[in-house]
């Protein structure tokens, strides 16, 4: 199923710190761990994701660094304290829009 992607635009931020508050990844992992969680729903390119590292990084949500892995250097994300504090506010605030919407459209 095509989601609306403004639905997409508005979650992506949240989804990257989820996966960075479990451990560090570089761009690319990310893209395929979010296609992997979901079921090949979210195909993110680099070129919705890159601004949205960026933004995150600007505020001061994340950090990065370069490492060498295989022979290639990458670099890695790292979600800083305040990257934390902004994903347990984004995710409550998710659980409580969603939980609304549903039960505007008479879901559970």
């Amino acid at each position: 199923m095509a989601y609306d992607g403004q639905l997409l635009k508005g979650t992506v931020s949240i989804m990257v710190l989820k996966l960075l508050s479990e451990n560090d990844h570089y761009g690319y992992q990310i893209i395929k761990e979010l296609e992997k969680r979901s079921e090949s729903v979210f195909l993110l390119n680099e070129g919705a994701l890159y601004p949205v590292l960026h933004k995150l990084e600007t505020d001061e949500h994340i950090s990065s660094y370069w490492e060498e892995s295989g022979g290639r250097k990458r670099k890695y994300y790292h979600i800083t304290p305040k990257g934390t504090a902004l994903f347990e506010s984004k995710r409550q605030e998710w659980a409580d829009f969603s939980g609304m919407v549903s039960r505007i459209l008479g879901g559970n």
